[in-house]
Parts: C-alpha cells; structure tokens; sequence
C-alpha cells in the first residue's frame, strides 16, 4: 500500500476490535497497536474512529468495559469480549470471508 495506510470501514473496524480482545482485555491504545501489529503496520486505527467503535460496541453488549491502571500507571479504560461479542465476531468473520471470496473473484475476471 506504499505510504498511504487503508482507512476502515466501520463494520470491518467493529470486526477488528473484536477479534483484537479474543485473547484477553486491553485498553484503546492496546487495541489500536494491535490492529496495527497483526495487519504488518498496513492499517491505522484513529483515536476518532476508534473510541466511538469502542462505546459503539459496549451499548450492543459486545465487549465491557471498565477503569484500571495501566503499563505507565495512568488509568485508562480496559475492555474484554463478551460471549455475546464471541458470537457476533463468528458472524462477522463468515460475512467477512464471503464479501472477500466474491471481490476476490470480481477483481480475478477478465
């Protein structure tokens, strides 16, 4: 992608925060490093993007949420994935998985 970094779409952002806490509770920041860590640096989370998500994703019972303290000892919010949010991120991927099959074979015709 040279310099430019992909910009997301919401769906596809609610997508990667929750496949970001599968493996336990993390603060915005950590969400955001690891979206950015697992796409090899191709993608960007932006902190006006990301904290709506977030909120976003707490009202639908996606992930919790609540106050701690952080690495560097400032107190930051941490959220975790619900059994709600594990369903729908099963959702998300089979939707994920058939929207890029069929634009995979859009972008493969002649």
């Amino acid at each position: 992608m040279g310099t430019s970094k992909a910009k997301l779409l919401q769906g596809t952002l609610d997508m990667l925060i929750l496949k970001s806490l599968m493996h336990g509770e993390m603060h915005g920041y950590g969400v955001a490093k690891r979206i950015q860590q697992l796409a090899d640096e191709e993608l960007t989370v932006e902190e006006g993007s990301l904290y709506p998500a977030l909120h976003r994703l707490a009202q639908q019972g996606w992930i919790s949420a609540e106050w701690g303290i952080s690495d560097n000892s400032q107190r930051a919010r941490f959220y975790n994935l619900t059994g709600s949010g594990r369903m729908q991120l099963e959702t998300e991927e089979a939707n994920w998985e058939r929207l890029s099959t069929a634009v995979t074979r859009v972008m493969r015709s002649a």
